[in-house]
């Protein structure tokens, strides 16, 4: 692999299904969507069968505490070595540009490999790669299970770039029809379609090095932000899949102690991981509230009370006819007010903060929850893609209330992350559920 180091990235070998294999069943969407709907999973399941799959690879979290936990990690590594043996890889050098059909128009997208040592996930971090949302702790043990001792990564990753002129992937758009197509399906349940092509011509490549070295240079950086001189510029901010690539970093700084040649600590599999870099002014890209689930609230008629409690009386909770009432309320906000939806089985009400002592609605919002269910006033929380998702789990779900929240500028976001550090947690989404990324490629962790 070839790599460059000033902008923490590499030039990945990746591992694409050979022709023949029945590319609708062996794209499967990212394993932390539909966390609460155990019967999407089950759809999927069903359509797989017994075909070749990235299902077969990975573990949808809706299952992560299933008492098979063990046995599924077993599976899913065996799968791998399997996959490897009968040789249903193909192997392509260099980065792939991907364009992906979304309900907003075509999203474009560059795999690369990024380099772990220029990560960082702690809060006040000045990394090249830097998370953008809180990272929940004990959401990786569970994937460093999964990951560790794995022979292929398959990501659902993707990472966002600022640049506004579009240096780093429009070249790469201009020039796709002189590159090699890999490949181009729809995906299943109407998920849109994809399309992929290696990115084989020497000149558009140097166009992609030159386009992020431009984006990490210190000068134009603070410039661009309004930043004091020397400030460590931010080139890649989580965008979709932050606690994947947390794991990956705690797997390569466990790995990177027992490694003595310099060598193998520049190049070892695990010091990278796979990942799709999108530009954050991509016109398809849009960015989605993540909304919340409480589940089995314990005294449900006592839930408004507690709230308006909390905080101290400070909150204006309205009534309204339907959830597209509710919605309409949230989304009409004005700049620096504090709205979300309070909804239950057969009611919906909007809350106005007056006091908020968080920049954020969610931040605000989920200073509430974390007190709430530390008291034990509920049994679980869930983070959730979609309004028609969060409304089916309220139906579905006896003692729950889900709460709608809006969606951040996103024009906002690089300043915001690098000013204020780490989003509150489960902050935003990069689209709609079925929108997300399609596990698809594949690289080696071993050698």
């Amino acid at each position: 692999m070839r790599v460059f180091d000033s902008i923490a990235i590499g030039l990945p070998e990746i591992l694409l299904p050979v022709e023949g294999i029945d590319l609708i069943r062996w794209a499967v969407i990212a394993c932390d969507q539909y966390t609460s709907e155990p019967e999407y999973w089950q759809k999927v399941e069903n359509f797989v069968g017994s075909s070749p799959s990235t299902l077969h690879l990975i573990y949808p979290e809706v299952y992560l505490n299933a008492p098979d936990k063990e046995i599924r990690i077993a599976k899913i590594q065996a799968t791998m070595k399997e996959y490897l043996s009968r040789g249903i890889f193909r192997s392509v050098e260099g980065p792939v540009y991907v364009e992906r059909e979304t309900a907003h128009g075509i999203r474009k997208g560059l795999l690369l490999a990024v380099d772990l040592e220029k990560y960082d996930y702690q809060p006040g971090a000045s990394s090249l790669i830097r998370a953008t949302e809180g990272t929940i702790l004990d959401r990786i043990p569970p994937r460093v299970k999964i990951r560790e001792g794995a022979a292929l990564e398959v990501p659902h990753i993707m990472i966002l770039i600022d640049d506004e002129t579009n240096s780093v992937i429009g070249p790469v758009t201009d020039h796709k029809n002189e590159f090699q197509l890999l490949y181009d399906f729809d995906l299943m349940f109407d998920s849109g379609r994809v399309s992929g092509y290696l990115v084989n011509q020497p000149r558009v490549e140097k166009m992609i090095i030159n386009g992020l070295e431009n984006l990490v240079q210190t000068e134009k950086f603070c410039q661009k932000y309004n930043l004091p001189e020397g400030t460590p510029p931010l080139l890649f901010a989580m965008g979709d899949g932050n606690h994947s690539l947390a794991t990956a970093k705690t797997i390569w700084e466990k790995v990177k102690n027992n490694l003595k040649d310099s060598r193998q600590l520049q190049n070892s599999p695990l010091r990278y991981a796979l990942v799709e870099v999108v530009n954050l002014h991509d016109e398809s890209l849009v960015f989605e509230p993540i909304h919340r689930v409480l589940f089995e609230v314990i005294v449900p008629e006592g839930f408004e009370k507690d709230f308006e409690d909390f905080f101290n009386g400070a909150v204006q909770i309205k009534e309204h006819h339907s959830f597209e009432q509710l919605r309409s309320e949230v989304n009409s906000k004005k700049k620096n007010e504090q709205v979300a939806g309070i909804i239950y089985k057969d009611s919906y009400k909007s809350v106005r903060f007056l006091q908020p002592v968080y920049n954020l609605t969610v931040g605000t919002l989920q200073n509430f929850l974390d007190d709430y269910l530390q008291k034990k006033a509920a049994s679980g929380v869930d983070y959730v893609h979609g309004d028609d998702s969060l409304i089916n789990i309220i139906k579905k779900k006896e003692r729950s209330i889900g709460f709608y929240l809006p969606a951040m500028d996103k024009n906002e976001f690089f300043r915001t992350v690098i000013l204020d550090g780490a989003l509150p947690r489960k902050t935003f989404s990069l689209g709609e559920a079925w929108e997300k990324r399609f596990y698809l490629e594949a690289r080696k962790l071993i050698d």
